[in-house]
């Protein structure tokens, strides 16, 4: 399963995290030399997006060298559920792939088998048996109103704005044939889980996924 370029696809890369069990801003940490965002860029660019957006705090300053679109949050300080709504509300596209800058085996592969389910469905969202993976997800636009609502209410769970959603679910075994290592989901948090990324990365024999 090749993946194929989606120039009319946009991706959203949120950064927004305050990065505190890390000790640093996520994604400038470096991962074998090279910062978690180009890892994540790298994963992603067999896409060909022509949209490519990073989400920030409104305060916090762009990594440096970013080509990615700018977006901030439209309600600081509130998580993810926050950074997806500033995503779906700025897309240039009516399907976007929301990411983490801390997912440095984000999967091209996986994305465009998510896009090929999008039809008839609001979201395309991994199903693992330990739960929903709401990033390395496949939102329409038309899930701002359901986001947007959950933020109004003072909901912070992304998982309550799913269940409003009529949703494709990518379960385990189909996942398992496409990330066969179960790595499209390693998100760094810690300093060990970087050194454990960096080992990993070291046993396949590459410093960068460019390689």
């Amino acid at each position: 399963m090749a993946s194929q370029p989606f120039p009319a696809l946009s991706i959203a890369i949120l950064a927004g995290g305050r990065g505190e069990r890390l000790g640093v801003d996520k994604a400038s940490s470096l991962l074998c030399g090279v910062p978690l965002l180009r890892h994540v860029t790298l994963r992603l660019a067999p896409l060909q997006s022509d949209d490519l957006m990073l989400v920030l705090q409104p305060e916090q300053a762009p990594p440096a060298q970013c080509s990615a679109r700018i977006v901030r949050d439209i309600a600081p300080n509130r998580g993810v559920l926050a950074g997806m709504a500033a995503a779906l509300g700025a897309a240039r596209h009516p399907w976007v792939l929301i990411v983490g800058c801390d997912m440095p085996w984000a999967s091209a592969r996986l994305a465009h088998y998510q896009y090929s389910r999008r039809e008839g469905h609001d979201a395309v969202v991994p199903r693992r048996t330990v739960g929903l993976e709401p990033l390395h997800a496949l939102y329409h636009r038309r899930c701002l109103a359901a986001t947007q609502a959950s933020l109004a209410q003072g909901e912070r769970r992304v998982s309550r704005v799913i269940q409003a959603l009529n949703v494709h679910y990518v379960e385990e075994t189909t996942l398992s044939q496409i990330d066969p290592l179960g790595r499209a989901f390693v998100n760094i948090n810690t300093q060990q889980e970087l050194y454990q990324a960096s080992a990993w990365l070291s046993a396949d024999g590459v410093s960068t996924a460019a390689e």
